[in-house]
């Protein structure tokens, strides 16, 4: 059995599924620390007639020292909310399938999410069932598993009863190869294909969330999504 373990971003990019529905399972790591510094687990890239548009979830760290991943609020703050919405209306008016998903984002951006975590796996949940990606999702946090490093995803793959990891090629160098494979867990690295697809706004940008893939092609984006 095939496990895909990887942080829950916010909105990720099209080979985030490309991976998950190779692997079969996905495996959300939610109990692990949350970076310091800049994160895709707070922003991601979309596009408007400037180029890039960054839509960034501030979130409430001043003071709170270190933090688990579900530990991370939301900063309770509305503005941001609206402007990101009213960021994404004006990017994407024009766009075939906007309006289709708009719901989606209103409920992101309602506020009745208070935590980071609440807000990605909602939208990971509905790209996974739009992109018709047949993939098992498991939070980390539901295994009861403990440790660090290695010996947490050596354990979360046992719970699983998963013997191979899939690791996306280029974020692996961090990985504890040795330590995973003694265990009896082999480490696949896989590139997913990128995706060209029609969008808005000239030039064809790469690797952007999958929100743009959905709002530019609807009912054919989860077409793109390539093991």
């Amino acid at each position: 059995m095939r496990v895909y373990a990887v942080r829950p971003y916010f909105a990720p990019y099209p080979g985030f599924f490309a991976l998950a529905k190779q692997a079969g399972t996905l495996l959300l790591l939610d109990g692990v620390q949350f970076p310091r510094g800049t994160t895709w687990l707070s922003r991601n890239r979309l596009k408007n007639a400037q180029g890039t548009l960054w839509l960034t979830v501030p979130c409430a760290k001043k003071g709170l020292g270190l933090q688990a991943t579900d530990a991370v609020r939301i900063n309770d703050d509305a503005r941001w909310r609206r402007k990101s919405l009213k960021s994404l209306e004006s990017a994407y008016v024009d766009a075939p399938f906007f309006a289709d998903h708009l719901p989606l984002l209103q409920d992101a951006f309602s506020g009745r999410l208070e935590r980071l975590v609440d807000l990605n796996l909602l939208v990971i949940e509905y790209l996974l069932e739009t992109f018709d990606v047949a993939a098992r999702l498991i939070r980390l946090s539901e295994l009861g598993v403990e440790g660090q490093g290695a010996a947490l995803i050596v354990a979360a793959c046992r719970a699983l009863g998963a013997d191979r990891l899939i690791v996306h090629g280029g974020s692996g160098a961090g990985l504890d190869r040795p330590a995973l494979e003694a265990a009896g867990i082999e480490v696949e690295a896989a590139w997913p294909k990128t995706p060209v697809y029609p969008q808005l706004w000239g030039e064809f940008l790469p690797n952007l969330s999958a929100l743009d893939l959905l709002f530019c092609c609807g009912p054919r984006a989860g077409r793109y999504i390539e093991e």
